[in-house]
């Protein structure tokens, strides 16, 4: 299993926190929290399901690291 570990926003921000609060369904403050400190976004996910939450996430802009 995998935790899908949130790096860095980036320049666009607003996207990377409308993704997190997407796949985590968490509100905009907690949101917003991770984007601006970084973290984990999910944890104990499967390798299909933290790539794909890997690819929406840098299609965002944010860096992401798989651990």
């Amino acid at each position: 299993s995998f935790d899908v570990v949130l790096k860095e926003a980036g320049a666009t921000k607003i996207a990377v926190i409308k993704a997190i609060r997407e796949i985590t369904g968490l509100g905009l403050v907690e949101a917003k929290a991770l984007a601006d400190n970084g973290g984990n976004i999910k944890e104990n996910v499967s390798s299909d399901e933290a790539n794909e939450i890997k690819a929406k996430l840098e299609e965002a802009g944010a860096t992401i690291e798989l651990a």
